[in-house]
């Protein structure tokens, strides 16, 4: 039966029409890329999206819990091989029609408007799917020719001058995808007029940071040092003259705000920290900045909210979305400036909403929509599974351990609880028999901020140190240790030290 089968295969095909659909499918690839760059226009993009948007739950867990941040690798690897081999389907058909018929353009034109009609369904985009059509519909018509008929395969030479080629076409892509949009500067640009209110707040930061020894943080991260977590690769790229915010649902009258419109309003400037639902107890996805922005709820009054739930579910541009609790949703801000630039692309640009206290994963980024419900809905990642749009759990992290040139071991760290504030860590170095006060950083203005910590002790030969914080409202972080899935990790963070080691004994 395999026999037969290769057989049937080999009336259909042969190696030759195999190479060069590959090729055809690679260059194809290539040419989109050439033209739309890293952006969503992108052929890779949209499949990206519907790859991410149809793993199911329980995988995503897996992979967030026990691969982290490169299981994005691996859906993006997934999703150009896809549209690698609908190109390369796509010429393949081109190269059989053409022997069949007996006709090489046919099958040339086919495979060329084939590959345009697929790239420009698939990104919606007519104008750009032609560069990935031109490439598949050369290398067609280069597979169609007589040398590459059954009875005359390509030789050894033909086939390495064309996969030179191939490669001299996806490197001179790249080259020419970076231009179009590969190579997005995400710093943001300046706000105008210069904020000088941002700039008294991040010096005030600045002076209340810890002389720490270790590598940390300090209480403003920067944008290269802000963790960054997205459901697919392709992030949104609008434009604030092209950004709106439409109120809908259970509303007494359905309004739409432009960016104008968000900046007429009161503007204010807070110190926010995120952390993210997904992160190891001791993880790095926890940061701060100062936002820019305006707060919600006088554009919630101004359209009635109604619905018996008394929830909305906020939609961004990239097809994210979470449910919240008008309450909670009132004491939110909409944020389009961050540490006194423009909001990055990849944190939301033009504008994002945060809500004082929650996990990471409700500030949705790219807002779109606010949509008031009559009863609840799961949101994307309770769809999933997951149970991360309450209130963060308290968290003391311990990131540094060093020895000082004084002979005393520093051990040091950020703590966050939300808006219940940090009102002491505690530190034990045995292990947890014994606890003492941590030095803490003042705090910053607001409700919503993380407190650094440091501890300093006299060395020994080794060392179980516990971390565990209290927060304002005078309640102790749990011992009890959960993993991130699916409402956060919980627990003290330990880790044993040898002071001894690094004095070189």
């Amino acid at each position: 039966m395999t026999d037969t089968l290769t057989r049937q295969l080999r009336e259909q095909f042969t190696r030759s029409d195999l190479l060069f659909a590959l090729l055809a499918g690679l260059v194809g690839v290539a040419g989109s890329y050439a033209v739309a760059g890293y952006t969503r226009q992108f052929i890779v993009a949209p499949i990206d999206a519907m790859v991410v948007r149809l793993t199911p739950g329980a995988i995503v867990a897996f992979m967030i819990q026990n691969v982290g941040e490169q299981g994005h690798l691996i859906h993006i690897a997934m999703s150009f091989g896809i549209a690698t081999a609908l190109l390369a389907g796509v010429a393949l058909l081109g190269l059989v029609a053409a022997r069949r018929l007996g006709r090489p353009v046919a099958g040339v034109l086919l495979a060329g408007v084939l590959s345009w009609g697929v790239t420009a369904a698939i990104t919606a985009e007519p104008a750009l799917a032609i560069g990935a059509a031109g490439p598949v519909t050369v290398f067609t018509a280069v597979g169609a020719t007589p040398l590459a008929a059954p009875e005359h395969d390509p030789s050894r030479r033909r086939a390495l001058v064309s996969g030179a080629g191939a490669l001299t076409f996806v490197g001179l892509s790249i080259g020419l995808g970076r231009l179009a949009g590969g190579s997005t500067d995400d710093s943001g640009d300046d706000l105008e007029p210069a904020d000088e209110d941002v700039a008294a707040l991040m010096e005030e930061a600045d002076g209340k940071s810890l002389d720490i020894a270790g590598d940390i943080p300090g209480l403003v991260s920067t944008f290269d040092e802000f963790y960054n977590v997205d459901i697919a690769e392709f992030d949104p790229d609008l434009s604030a003259e092209d950004w709106s915010l439409t109120f809908a649902g259970e509303v007494g009258e359905e309004r739409e705000v432009t960016f104008d419109d968000l900046q007429a309003l009161p503007t204010e400037r807070r110190f926010v920290t995120l952390r993210c639902v997904g992160e190891d107890l001791n993880g790095h996805k926890l940061d701060t900045a100062v936002w820019t922005g305006t707060p919600i709820k006088p554009l919630l009054e101004e359209v009635d909210p109604g619905g018996e739930c008394g929830c909305a579910m906020l939609r961004a541009e990239d097809d994210y979305f979470v449910q919240f609790p008008i309450e909670a949703l009132e004491d939110g801000f909409l944020a389009w400036g961050m540490n006194g630039q423009s909001l990055p692309q990849s944190h939301g640009h033009p504008v994002r909403v945060l809500i004082p206290g929650h996990w990471g994963e409700t500030n949705v980024k790219w807002l779109s929509e606010i949509e008031l419900l009559e009863e609840e809905m799961d949101g994307y990642w309770e769809q999933r599974g997951w149970h991360g749009t309450g209130p963060v759990n308290t968290v003391a992290k311990l990131w540094s351990d060093t020895m000082l040139e004084n002979g005393n071991f520093e051990v040091a760290g950020h703590a966050y609880a939300g808006t219940r504030g940090i009102e002491r860590v505690e530190v034990s170095i045995d292990g947890g028999d014994t606890w003492a006060d941590a030095e803490l950083s003042d705090p910053l203005p607001g409700d919503d901020v993380w407190r650094q910590w440091r501890y300093e002790f006299e060395p020994e030969e080794s060392h179980e140190v516990v971390v565990r914080a209290i927060d304002g409202e005078g309640n102790l972080q749990t011992e009890e240790e959960s993993d991130s899935f699916p409402s956060g990790a919980s627990g003290w963070v330990s880790k044993t030290v040898n002071p001894m080691d690094a004095m070189g004994n």
